[in-house]
């Protein structure tokens, strides 16, 4: 994405909790024997600065119990453009995902090998949930990528990212998020992260949640050739509405917000997002998810960056 960078907050320790011993008791009652299953992927993106990249993939999965627990390999064939540049890459993945579907508890992992411009990088997309008490939930992230610019991607310039995310419920109707994670690039820009989310359901039965959120980051390094985007200090507010509704095993989720940004302590923009999904039942003999998202930002190209994506999933049991 240009002016931007792909984030993608899912951590760490996934392989581990391949064979996670918490599962709840009913939840094993209605496993079933993992079997094969095979897969076709897509993600598409564009911003306001014409900067295009296209992701198609094929899985498979020797090991597929449910949409939250397996076992598989993806082979990606990328595609980056931006007016007369052109770029392709290609990546083999290992996945791995072991997550208690009623809890959210549990690990998830994509390792990878990625190869493009005559650069090759071992990629990493994980996430390990865990939940000390009824109310508290912690989540250990960690990923590592392609800063995704035409400069950054000619330079092979990558960023690791490394946090931890707490959940604290204060009470039945409130949820309080907190995120701390440190963003390390190989061109020796290292990004403080900080972020807090407070979340307020009306009702229990609605699905409905009133969201008030604040994110902020400071750079070691302002100058970076133009390389991304990259202010000294960054800083995001932003009140957002988001209502989830599951109907017949399906799940809808849309997200809409409007905020505010401050760049070095100076510029001041409005910002705003809406996102949506779309996913199957986690088990069944088939899995199909959807999502498509749209942004407004700034970036160094001015105030009104926009940034769109579409995304998709098809797996097939046998």
């Amino acid at each position: 994405m240009s002016g931007g960078l792909k984030c993608g907050l899912a951590g760490l320790l996934g392989f581990a909790a391949l064979v996670s011993p918490c599962r709840a008791e009913e939840e094993k009652k209605e496993e079933k024997a993992a079997g094969m299953a095979f897969g076709t992927d897509f993600y598409l993106t564009n911003d306001s600065d014409h900067f295009q990249s296209r992701r198609v993939s094929v899985e498979f999965f020797p090991a597929f119990e449910n949409a939250d627990r397996f076992l598989g390999v993806r082979l990606g064939d990328y595609q980056y453009k931006q007016d007369n540049w052109r770029r392709n890459g290609q990546k083999i993945s290992f996945l791995a995902r072991s997550v208690e579907t009623r809890t959210g508890d549990g690990g998830a992992m994509e390792a990878g090998l990625f190869q493009q411009g005559g650069h090759t990088l071992l990629t990493l997309d994980g996430s390990y949930r865990m939940s000390p008490t009824k109310s508290t939930a912690v989540e250990f992230l960690l990923t590592r990528d392609w800063v995704e610019t035409p400069k950054s991607l000619d330079r092979g310039i990558d960023f690791s990212f490394v946090g931890v995310a707490v959940d604290q419920g204060l009470g039945s109707h409130v949820t309080l998020v907190g995120l701390v994670a440190q963003q390390y690039f190989s061109d020796g820009n290292r990004r403080d992260h900080g972020r807090l989310r407070l979340i307020y359901q009306p009702s229990l039965d609605l699905g409905l949640t009133l969201q008030a959120r604040y994110r902020t980051y400071r750079s070691t390094h302002e100058d970076v050739d133009r390389a991304y985007f990259n202010p000294k200090n960054y800083a995001e507010s932003m009140l957002a509405v988001s209502w989830r509704h599951r109907f017949q095993g399906w799940t809808a989720a849309v997200t809409a917000g409007l905020g505010n940004e401050t760049i070095n302590h100076d510029l001041s923009q409005p910002t705003k997002l809406l996102d949506f999904s779309l996913q199957s039942p986690v088990r069944g003999s088939q899995v199909f998810r959807f999502g498509a998202g749209y942004s407004r930002s700034t970036t160094f190209s001015g105030p009104s960056y926009q940034y769109r994506y579409i995304r998709g999933e098809w797996v097939i049991l046998f």
